[in-house]
């Protein structure tokens, strides 16, 4: 006999359906995901700059959410190899989370030998906050304060020293993009993070760097640092700077983002990669999150399907410039 719905049925069916998106894959909501013991968040670049910083204010949001204490562990070196292959040999239980940036994810399948981890068969990116225009500075000393500038300078200088932040890095690829579209002599200078890099750019030691706005302020809040340009997306802080397309740079290259965000070991069930992503989502909502966001000028954290794809737009960009420039495995 079939069953005909009255006006109680209907309403109770559609609240049925509405909760159906907030529900993990495989799961109900009796049997969401929580996590057993102390988290680790694996943060691939050193402490103090802007990687470190995500990791540490959603880290501290998701242990208030989950009631566990989420420790934050700096597992620096090999642009971020040495973390990643902790974090993709760790159990896959949801207690091991990497925090990293598109370097990593992307860019150390061609430029290490033997990174000590394969990102698309060892590792699930689970969320990620989209990259805002890195800041290109400049020494004071030099005078510029635009890429025409730049370019004038290095072209009068003929060999000019520019900071990035690891080898195969955006300001890594950025450099080499100038050089062919303006002819010029860049000798990148790679540094194992932003802190130091910036270190570089104070002290004199460099003419040029280019990183993220936050990691920046060491050097223009003591007018250290002079910007000029930033790579991609204009940062609402500072809206009067241009970017390099702006100026006039046609690289491709100058139109991906990047990104900075979290995986976690490939064989984790997809229940706990949803629970993961579900909490990283809803951290923008968090007043905190919502301060650190602004002050770093990122936008808020993508979930998982939107994460891999923003992950498959970019990947080919990326090994394009790789390519370009001609990199060897180490």
């Amino acid at each position: 006999m079939t069953k005909r719905f009255n006006r109680r049925d209907f309403l109770a069916a559609g609240s049925a359906a509405a909760a159906l998106p907030f529900l993990t894959r495989g799961a109900s909501a009796q049997t969401v995901w929580q996590p057993s013991k102390q988290i680790r968040m694996v943060c691939s670049y050193p402490a103090g700059g802007q990687t470190d910083l995500l990791a540490r204010s959603f880290g501290e949001y998701i242990g208030k959410q989950v009631g566990q204490t989420v420790v934050v562990e700096n597992k620096a070196g090999a642009s971020g190899a040495i973390g990643t292959a902790e974090v993709a040999r760790a159990e896959p239980d949801g207690h091991t989370i990497l925090c990293s940036i598109s370097t990593t994810y992307i860019m150390n399948r061609v430029m290490l030998k033997t990174p000590g981890y394969d990102m698309d068969k060892d590792l699930s990116l689970v969320s990620v906050v989209p990259g805002a225009g890195l800041l290109l500075v400049a020494n004071p000393a030099s005078g510029v304060k635009s890429l025409d500038d730049f370019v004038a300078y290095a072209k009068k200088k003929d060999k000019i020293n520019f900071g990035t932040y690891s080898v195969g890095s955006a300001p890594h690829f950025t450099v080499n993009e100038l050089n062919k579209q303006y002819g010029l002599k860049i000798e990148p200078i790679h540094y194992r993070g932003e802190a130091p890099m910036w270190t570089g750019l104070a002290d004199g030691s460099l003419d040029f760097a280019m990183g993220s706005y936050t990691a920046a302020q060491s050097v223009l809040q003591s007018n250290r640092g002079v910007v000029f340009a930033v790579h991609s997306k204009k940062v609402d802080a500072i809206p009067d700077i241009k970017t390099l397309p702006e100026q006039g740079a046609t690289s491709k290259f100058f139109t991906v983002s990047g990104f900075s965000g979290w995986a976690v070991p490939k064989a984790t069930p997809q229940p706990i990669v949803d629970r993961l992503s579900q909490l990283f989502v809803a951290a923008n909502s968090d007043p905190k999150i919502k301060e650190v966001l602004k002050t770093v000028a990122l936008e808020p954290a993508i979930g998982f399907k939107d994460t891999n794809a923003l992950y498959q737009r970019e990947l080919p960009v990326w090994i394009e410039a790789a390519q370009a420039l001609g990199l060897q495995p180490a």
